[in-house]
């Protein structure tokens, strides 16, 4: 079953200019979308806001080998 997404506002990293190949985020009221922006009107990924705002943490942080 699939689950309808309410509507959202799409962004996609500023530093990746006009490369086709990103991951887009949205806020979807109370958890994170993310989807590949090379197909907007396929599958979205969705998160818990407490996960996302620990992962970005760690990001900032050095903790994980990117």
């Amino acid at each position: 079953m699939d689950k309808q997404l309410p509507p959202a506002r799409w962004r996609k990293s500023s530093r990746s200019s006009d490369q086709q190949a990103c991951v887009e985020v949205a806020d979807l009221q109370s958890t994170v979308g993310v989807r590949d922006s090379k197909d907007p009107a396929g599958p979205v990924l969705t998160f818990g806001r407490a996960a996302v705002a620990d992962l970005a943490a760690r990001i900032r942080k050095g903790e994980l080998e990117l």
